[in-house]
């Protein structure tokens, strides 16, 4: 925990009436006591919201929400959403460590996440990813599914809003962060737009789509900017690069064997029909993400004894984890198992299961 010195905190007579979140130093200092927590909650609302929303920039956001969309809504929409990501992510991870600015300074910020303050700020990764997941989806499904246009725009628009919010909130990034998060984001789907059915095309059809797929993210997170410590950075972009790889191998042999595709449009409307159509699809999403982390688990502890093994430490060194030569074959490989799995596996489950 930072600690808190008299002459870089305000004094008793300062007042904090607008703020959610206030350092507990302050406060104990006030009082005469010693400094043992980072913050008090002043707003629950506010603070359970943003802090909801900075989830959505995460791991679990994706692990659920990216394979629902391919078990549940349509395989077409789910593959331009997932290349989509990938790209914009690794184009953000990368840019911070070469641009190398810092993040807000703490104090006068309080920063509510500890995990990502070793990395730079800038363009906020989250605020990139909450665009890009957004409005791609936005743009994929319009087209598709019967919806007013203003209404799919605007829950784009508050969703990637929150998101961006929330960097700010928990003290994490800077308006300028965020801003140009968005915007780099905006700039790349602009980009990536006129290729994505040329792109969709290739992944399904080209006979050296897997070889490229495992080869060209392996490269690029082999050949990561290297910074003067350690940062999470390189490991976030092999998780991302390893699961759009699994995933887009499982696309290719999908189309490959004609294996079912879910559309979403089948159910006519109807009280029974419709109770009877969110059964299925609560079914399909709780049994696929339980095969999902079941594969993750066992892939993970699988990799991590063999490169323990190899390089002579035991799984719980977590130095030893940060290696490069651990790292990136450790992570790629256990999401790469992920994404083969969420796109092949869980859904020959759900067809052996009566699911689909």
């Amino acid at each position: 925990m930072q600690t808190c010195s008299a002459s870089r905190w305000p004094g008793r007579s300062r007042r904090f009436p607008a703020q959610s979140v206030i350092p507990l130093c302050i406060y104990q200092k006030e009082q005469g006591k010693g400094c043992t927590q980072k913050y008090i909650v002043k707003n629950y609302f506010y603070y359970y919201l943003f802090k909801f929303s900075a989830a959505l920039g995460e791991e679990i956001f994706y692990i659920t929400f990216l394979p629902f969309t391919y078990w549940n809504i349509d395989h077409s929409v789910s593959r331009r959403m997932i290349i989509v990501w990938s790209i914009v992510m690794y184009i953000g991870q990368v840019s911070k460590d070469i641009l190398k600015w810092p993040r807000p300074l703490s104090p006068p910020v309080v920063k509510l996440e500890m995990r990502t303050n070793a990395e730079y700020g800038m363009p906020s990764t989250h605020a990139m990813a909450a665009t890009a997941i957004s409005f791609s989806f936005f743009i994929a499904t319009m087209n598709q599914y019967k919806y007013p246009f203003e209404l799919g725009l605007a829950a784009a628009f508050v969703f990637s809003t929150l998101v961006c919010l929330s960097r700010l909130y928990t003290g994490m990034h800077t308006v300028l962060d965020v801003i140009g998060g968005a915007l780099i984001s905006a700039v790349l789907l602009v980009l990536l737009y006129p290729a994505w059915d040329t792109i969709d095309h290739l992944l399904l059809t080209s006979p050296f789509c897997p070889l490229v797929s495992i080869v060209v993210p392996l490269v690029l997170c082999y050949n990561y900017p290297k910074l003067d410590y350690y940062s999470p950075t390189r490991g976030d972009t092999t998780t991302i690069l390893g699961a759009a790889a699994g995933a887009t191998v499982g696309f290719w042999l999908n189309n490959q064997y004609a294996a079912p595709a879910h559309t979403g449009t089948s159910a006519q409307p109807g009280l029974p029909l419709a109770s009877s159509a969110v059964v299925f699809v609560l079914a399909r999403f709780f049994t696929g993400i339980l095969v999902v982390l079941l594969a993750r688990w066992l892939t993970k502890s699988a990799v991590l004894a063999v490169l323990g093994c190899r390089y002579q430490f035991p799984m719980g060194d977590l130095q030893a984890r940060r290696r490069l030569e651990v790292e990136v074959p450790y992570k790629f490989v256990t999401y790469s198992c992920v994404g083969f799995t969420a796109t092949v596996l869980v859904p020959l489950l759900h067809q052996l299961l009566g699911l689909m």
